[in-house]
């Protein structure tokens, strides 16, 4: 292996008071060029384009994220790539010494950027953590797509093409997430009801296998690699850019708030909305009645418009909501897709932000969802949510397209999230993470999958194995193809 050290390495490394010039297993990691010398067992780093840090202060920022539930232990390097070779030798080099390497979003907003995994899914305890902000690049805006590298936030990219008129047809509901990480994953929003998953709206990606090959994967080109990366939860490969689909934006949206105090009312019309495709944006949440004493069901709905607005009274005829209590806002589109900005700030503001979150997700089966949410809101309390909430709706499963994303087998499915932002100082997070693990076992019972994003403890290769069902096989072959080493995400925990 070449012996050359890059400059940028050493400069990094001599900030932090350590010249990190090497990697030695029998030394138990990076060595300084004073402990090197002499040395017949270092394995030098590649020269690359970017830098590789190991200060202290860089390995801690990298061994927490979102979630802050786990502590799963401090990467050993982190790389701040200056090129997408430099992800080629850091697998390379991760493989040859024995190490792991996973991609890390650093999302968020200004300096406050971490890993948005919420239970340590792009941990590597020991191995290489890869910043992917610093793969940033809007590479090219087409009338249909637009091309970026892995790192460039939905809101970067919003912006983008808003400029050209255009938008991405599926967005998260919080835009400061990295593409790359959400399509590893599935990405899903308000729009999943038309236009899929955010990883259904992608044609093309490039990507890092576990062998070090940079290769290009989309349904007509390497389409095994393609299907099994989207949603795959980084496994197979590192995904450095992607091609995403673009929609003509129109410049501003109606939204409708519909409440229902009975959930078999609130399933039968958000089926028929969902299916019908009535409105561009549809979601749903689980929230507390007027008088605060139990709960209820919200329709989010909303259409966009150029010029005069649609037809309110066309819009929700045959509906069976509680009409007295109805909401109708109208926005610019560039405002409504930035919504939850403001909702951050006041987390972050109030303390929530930096509280462990035991997120939870499931997409369940319609035939069994009453049963399953009736179960949910016997045991609901608000304490459970803190300043956070409780998602809840229908999409047709015919919209999700790539394989990975495991749902069920029936021709409606719904989300179902706690997305918990506990009050400071709440003593009941181990409560919350008993209560997702229940959640799970009930959902699964009753033919639901989880969502990989969220936290629930105890999770084993048969849980996984189960999760994956009829998709199992394949995955692990192509996990043998791409990745045989086992280098990729350990965090997921699928294959350990």
């Amino acid at each position: 292996m070449s012996n050359h050290v890059n400059r940028r390495t050493l400069f990094k490394g001599a900030a932090a008071g350590a010249l990190a010039v090497g990697f030695s297993q029998a030394a138990g990691g990076w060595l300084t060029a004073a402990a090197a010398a002499g040395r017949t067992d270092v394995a030098w780093a590649p020269p690359f384009d970017g830098h590789l840090e190991t200060a202290p202060e860089v390995l801690e920022s990298f061994s927490h994220d979102f979630g802050r539930l786990t502590t799963p232990g401090t990467p050993r390097a982190v790389l701040r790539p200056g090129s997408v070779d430099d992800i080629v030798k850091a697998v390379r080099f991760t493989r040859q010494n024995r190490l792991t390497i996973a991609m890390n979003g650093q999302s968020g907003t200004g300096t406050d950027l971490e890993s948005h995994s919420n239970y340590g899914q792009a941990a590597v305890p020991d191995g290489i953590s890869i910043d992917a902000r610093e793969l940033n690049q809007i590479h090219q805006i087409d009338a249909d797509s637009a091309v970026v590298d892995a790192g460039v936030t939905w809101a970067e990219l919003a912006q983008a093409t808003l400029a050209h008129g255009k938008t991405p047809p599926a967005l998260p509901d919080y835009l400061h997430l990295t593409v790359g990480g959400t399509i590893s994953v599935g990405g899903i929003g308000g729009t999943v009801h038309q236009h899929g998953l955010l990883c259904d709206t992608v044609d093309e990606i490039e990507i890092v296998t576990g062998t070090g090959r940079l290769l290009t994967a989309s349904l007509s080109r390497n389409p095994a690699l393609f299907l099994a990366a989207l949603g795959g939860g980084g496994q197979v490969g590192l995904i450095v850019r992607a091609r995403v689909k673009l929609v003509p934006a129109k410049p501003n949206i109606i939204v409708f708030n519909l409440f229902y105090n009975d959930l078999a009312a609130y399933c039968a019309d958000a089926e028929k909305l969902a299916h019908e495709g009535r409105f561009d944006h549809q979601s749903g949440e689980i929230v507390r009645t007027l008088d605060d004493t139990s709960w209820r069901y919200k329709v989010e709905a909303g259409v966009y418009f150029d010029g005069d607005p649609p037809d309110q009274e066309h819009l929700l005829r045959g509906l069976n909501d509680e009409q007295a209590e109805r909401e109708v806002a109208q926005m610019p589109y560039a405002q409504w897709i930035f919504r939850i900005d403001p909702y951050e700030d006041f987390l972050k503001d109030n303390g929530f932000w930096e509280q462990p979150k035991p997120w939870f997700s499931m997409v369940l089966p319609a035939t069994r969802t009453q049963q399953y949410i009736s179960a949910v809101v016997d045991e609901l309390v608000p304490e459970d949510l803190g300043a956070g909430f409780a998602g809840f709706y229908p999409f047709p499963v015919s919209k999700l397209t790539r394989p990975m994303f495991a749902k069920p087998i029936q021709r409606t499915a719904y989300l179902f999230d706690l997305l918990r932002f506990p009050v400071p100082g709440d003593p009941g997070i181990d409560r919350m993470m008993d209560q997702n693990r229940r959640l799970y076992d009930l959902g699964v019972s009753l033919g639901g999958k989880r969502y990989l994003v969220g936290a629930i403890p105890d999770m084993t290769t048969s849980d996984w194995r189960r999760h994956f069902g009829l998709l199992w096989p394949g995955f692990r072959a192509a996990k043998f193809v791409y990745d045989p080493a086992n280098i990729l995400t350990p965090g997921q925990g699928f294959f350990s």
